[in-house]
Order: C-alpha cells, then sequence, then structure tokens
C-alpha cells in the first residue's frame, strides 16, 4: 500500500515552491497526498524570519506527538530554514521527530525518510551549501493556472536585520535557457501567470557576469507563446536599473505591478540596516516606475521599531509612505533573531513604542491604500479567477481573481454561476466599490473567456512544469522541451 504525506509550509514564496518539490519528489517515491494530520508522513517547511517561528514550529510538533505515538510508523520531517538554523536541536527538543533536513538538500528527503525507518533512529542532515538546483526537481504543482519559477536561490547581500543569507547561503543563478524552458513547459501546460522568484532578483545575471540579464529574461517571457502574465519578486533598490523599467513597459506580458521593500524612510536607520540606498534613491526609482509604467501598482515591505528608531527617524519613514503612495503595505515589528548582527544592537526599543508606531503606519497606509482603490471605481478590470483568495466566498456567493496590477477583486459571477466560471478563467468586471484591501464587483460579468488552465483546474489535473539542469548561461529561445510521459495530467 502507498504511503500518504502531507506538508505544512510557513513563510515566503520560496518555501511555498519548495513544498511543491518536496511534494514531487514524494510523489516519485510512491507517496500519495494528503490533507489529514493523520498522513503516514506529516513535512514541516519552516521559515525562521518571523519571532514566533520557533514556538509555532514546537507547538505543532507537540500536538502531533499524541497523533505519532497512535500510530506506529508514521514519521514526521522538519525542513526549511529553521531547520538549517536549529539542525539537531530539533530532534533533542522534540525527539519523536523523523527527520531534519535543510535549504540546500531538499532532494534528500525521501531517502532520509527511508532511512530514518529502516534504522527506527532520527535522521539529520543539513548540508552546508546547496547541493541540486530545487528547479532540477519533480514538483506536484498545486495550482493549474499560476506557477513559481525560480531564477536563483540564496543571497549575497548582508542586512543586519536578515537571517536568509546563512541560511540560504550565498546567491546561486540559474542558466537563463533552464528558466526560459520551465517557463516555456507551463505555459504549454495552459499555465496563464508566471512568477519568476529570487531573493534580489535584479541582482540575477551577476554570477555569470552580465548585469543586464533581469531585463533580458523579462522580455524572453514576453515572446513565450500563452502566457498571459509574468510577475517577479523580490527586486532590491540597489541593483534597480533603467533597462529592467524598459523591459516592464515595452513586454506586454509583464504585469504593471511592482513589489520592491523599503524597509525604512530613515537614511541613518538604512545606514544601519546595511541596506544600500537612501531614501531619496528609493523614490527616484518609484518615480521612474510611474513615468514608464502609470497605472503600475507598487507595494513594499517595511520594518517598524529597528534598534535605535528615533522618532525623527519613524517620521521619515512615514513621509516616504506618503511620497510614494503604495497600493499595499507588508509592515512588521522589529523582531531580533538570533544571529544577526541587529540582534546585538543597543537601543533595543520598548514593546510600547514599536506597537504605537505600528498602528500608526498602518492607519496610513490603509488611508493611501483605500484612496487608490476607490478611484477604481466604475473602472472594468481584467481579472484571472482564482482559489482560496476569497475566504468569504462562500457566505457572499462570490468569485476571487486577481486584476493585472495584482489587486485581489472579488466579484458576483451572476447567472452564469460558479460552475462556467472555473480558477483559471479570465473574466473582465466593472468594479462597483473600492475597499482598503481588495476591490468589489457586484454587477454582471461582462467577459468571460474558458482558457486551458480552468479546464485543467476543472478536470484536477496540474502542469508538469519539467525540471531542467544548470548550464552555460544563454539568451534566446529554449531548446524545445520534449513532452515527459503523461505531462500536464499529473495529479
Amino acid at each position: 500500500m502507498s504511503r500518504s504525506y502531507a506538508i505544512r509550509t510557513y513563510g515566503c514564496q520560496m518555501n511555498v515552491h519548495d513544498s511543491e518539490r518536496m511534494a514531487g519528489l514524494l510523489e516519485a517515491a510512491g507517496y500519495t497526498k494528503s490533507d489529514s494530520d493523520e498522513a503516514d508522513v506529516v513535512v514541516f517547511n519552516t521559515c525562521a524570519v518571523r519571532e514566533n517561528a520557533d514556538n509555532r514550529l514546537y507547538g505543532n510538533l507537540g500536538h502531533l506527538r499524541p497523533v505519532k505515538d497512535a500510530r506506529p510508523g508514521m514519521q514526521i520531517a522538519v525542513g526549511g530554514c529553521l531547520a538549517q538554523k536549529d539542525r539537531s536541536e530539533i530532534v533533542r527538543r522534540a525527539p519523536w521527530v523523523d527527520v531534519v533536513f535543510g535549504t540546500h538538500n531538499v532532494h534528500a528527503l525521501p531517502v532520509l525518510l527511508e532511512r530514518a525507518r529502516h534504522n527506527a533512529i532520527a535522521q539529520v542532515e543539513i548540508a552546508e551549501s546547496l547541493e541540486v538546483f530545487p528547479s532540477t526537481l519533480p514538483s506536484r504543482r498545486e495550482s493549474a493556472y499560476a506557477g513559481w519559477v525560480s531564477i536563483s536561490v540564496g543571497c549575497n547581500n548582508t542586512c543586519t536585520f536578515c537571517i536568509v543569507p546563512s541560511l540560504r547561503g550565498k546567491e546561486k543563478d540559474r542558466r537563463p535557457g533552464d528558466v526560459l524552458a520551465e517557463v516555456s513547459a507551463l505555459a504549454a501546460d495552459g499555465v496563464l501567470e508566471v512568477t519568476l522568484l529570487g531573493q534580489n532578483v535584479n541582482s540575477y545575471g551577476a554570477e555569470f557576469g552580465d548585469r543586464g540579464a533581469f531585463a533580458k529574461l523579462l522580455r524572453a517571457c514576453g515572446d513565450v507563446d500563452g502566457l498571459e502574465r509574468v510577475r517577479f519578486t523580490s527586486p532590491h533598490p540597489r541593483d534597480f536599473t533603467s533597462d529592467v523599467i524598459a523591459a516592464m513597459a515595452e513586454t506586454p506580458n509583464v504585469c504593471p505591478q511592482l513589489h520592491m521593500p523599503l524597509q525604512s524612510g530613515s537614511d541613518d536607520v538604512l545606514r544601519r540596516m546595511r541596506r544600500s540606498y537612501r531614501s531619496a534613491r528609493y523614490l527616484s526609482i518609484i518615480d521612474e516606475v510611474r513615468a514608464a509604467i502609470p497605472h503600475a501598482a507598487i507595494s513594499t515591505d517595511i520594518i517598524v521599531g529597528f534598534p535605535g528608531e528615533t522618532d525623527a527617524d519613524f517620521e521619515a519613514t512615514l513621509d516616504v509612505v506618503r511620497d510614494a503612495k503604495f497600493a499595499n503595505a507588508f509592515t512588521f515589528q522589529y523582531s531580533p533573531r538570533p544571529g544577526t548582527p541587529a540582534a546585538t544592537l543597543p537601543d533595543q526599543l520598548p514593546k510600547a513604542v514599536v506597537q504605537e508606531r505600528y498602528e500608526r503606519l498602518v492607519a496610513l497606509q490603509e488611508e493611501i491604500s483605500w484612496a487608490a482603490n476607490r478611484a477604481f471605481e466604475g473602472q472594468i478590470v481584467e481579472v484571472l479567477v482564482s482559489k482560496g483568495e476569497g475566504r468569504k466566498d462562500g457566505a457572499t456567493r462570490r468569485m476571487s481573481g486577481r486584476a493585472r496590477d495584482g489587486r485581489l477583486v472579488h466579484f458576483a459571477p451572476g447567472e452564469a454561476g460558479s460552475a462556467a466560471i472555473r480558477p483559471g478563467d479570465v473574466v473582465e468586471v466593472a468594479i462597483g466599490y473600492g475597499a482598503p484591501h481588495h476591490l468589489v464587483a457586484d454587477g454582471p460579468v461582462l467577459s468571460h473567456r474558458r482558457t486551458r488552465a480552468g479546464d485543467a483546474h476543472e478536470a484536477g489535473t496540474r502542469p508538469g512544469g519539467a525540471p531542467t539542469t544548470l548550464g552555460l548561461p544563454v539568451f534566446g529561445a529554449p531548446e524545445p522541451v520534449a513532452a515527459a510521459p503523461g505531462c500536464g495530467t499529473r495529479t
């Protein structure tokens, strides 16, 4: 009998994509997917960025202990950034864990599970550097209409608040031809939208000596048949160049959306964060983007309460937020992460001060976001219908999806109903109401285009997105990709 698996994912898009690879590896090894906590194998793909990541993991492991005790043969594996950081400490604190693996050896998961079962002892294996590029591994894609594509892993920056470089390692760039081969394979399987992933996508190409590689990659994605939307995350302001902005503006399927972390509007704080740009440079990039793409939706990340942040520093952040007019901002209260330089800085701020500043920033950004979304009232937008993004869709009898600029849109399917409009289909709707965090269209659906992605979602199939290997950097059309047996019908 085949054994079942379940994967719980925490953290960023990189982790989400890594989980798709873990699922592909397990299914290639004969496991079947389960959504139950009582799966034969439960894998935790962890994040180490937030302060409560440790507590969350060990709390969840504690809840699973009686389940495992009652089910002989059940296995628990812990991977991801927290595993890379804590290593054997995980087994010491939770001795019922069977496997611990890191960010550099995802490919070893099936072997470690089998070894732990055979030897009846926990297997802890943490590699110090990348052994196999994740994108060469099998994948079980979660979406029929949107796919993640890694263009690099790791990061060469040294931000004082960030633990990611020590856990993900130095930046390793994929061959452009391999990236394009994967993008083309996904599009051939009906995927309409691809998001290019990297810790710092703008530095892509530095490893093989081409500083213009990312702009070239965006333009090359514009030539992929059937690919309607291209997004990317995340760029670093230090490496943002005019050729990337021109590629965004001139490539029709690159979406008018930019997520670019600010972190702070204070030049003094940016210096202590070791962020190699200043607020004036950041705002100049936004001005250049908006000059080339006036309707671009720009979002950001901001940390409140970094050590030594003064009232004047925080006011400088508010000033930049007012000037930038972000469509959305992901705001975080600073929390020290052991192993980062910032954790040992003097002048750690009291919780009450950080909370008060955080609330003021959230209130300001919500006001800006709401005004921007109200400006959409009466406009017609194209929506790629998605699944699971509208948590209240069942109660409101709406469906949800993303506009080209990334805004979340809730709409009424009308007489056609949700049976006719499927996730992966494309609709046009008129916006009736702009809320701070989404748009609402309760009028009739103006147009509905059924797509191959919608067909695949309805049939329960998922794209293959055939794995590709590392090689020498080249551009241009990728070599033809031979369809793997069953390509496009993998479940």
